[in-house]
């Protein structure tokens, strides 16, 4: 029996490391919003201080049926208040560092699911 990895046309990270993601060859530096059939936006939020409700009723007007939210180099969870307009929407959440969002990302939408990554990509301090 042959092996092959399935092929996806969902938008894939390809690498990711401190203040930063690759989405095919392209490296990225500043927060976005990433969706496995083709959705990709900014997301003006430099760290994870900048969050504010308006950010997750975006969210919720994305037709998604779960998002990864890459909440920075440690997990932090928003304000319950905040993820209303996804619970009236039946969207779920799920919060995680960016780092296993990325990976949580990779495996859903590879699998076809109509998953969203909403990433914050926070910059390293500069060593002084």
């Amino acid at each position: 029996m042959k092996f092959q990895p399935d092929r996806t046309d969902a938008h894939s990270i390809t690498g990711y490391g401190p203040g930063w993601i690759s989405v095919g060859a392209e490296k990225i530096t500043s927060s976005l919003v990433l969706g496995a059939r083709g959705l990709r936006m900014p997301w003006p939020c430099a760290r994870f201080e900048d969050l504010a409700p308006a950010h997750f009723a975006q969210l919720a007007e994305l037709d998604a049926e779960l998002i990864i939210f890459g909440s920075g180099a440690r997990g932090r969870f928003a304000p319950a208040q905040w993820l209303q307009p996804l619970m009236l929407r039946r969207i779920g959440i799920e919060t995680m560092d960016t780092p296993a969002a990325c990976r949580t990302y990779n495996i859903l939408a590879g699998e076809g699911r109509n998953v969203i990554a909403a990433l914050i990509l926070e910059q390293p301090a500069q060593q002084g």
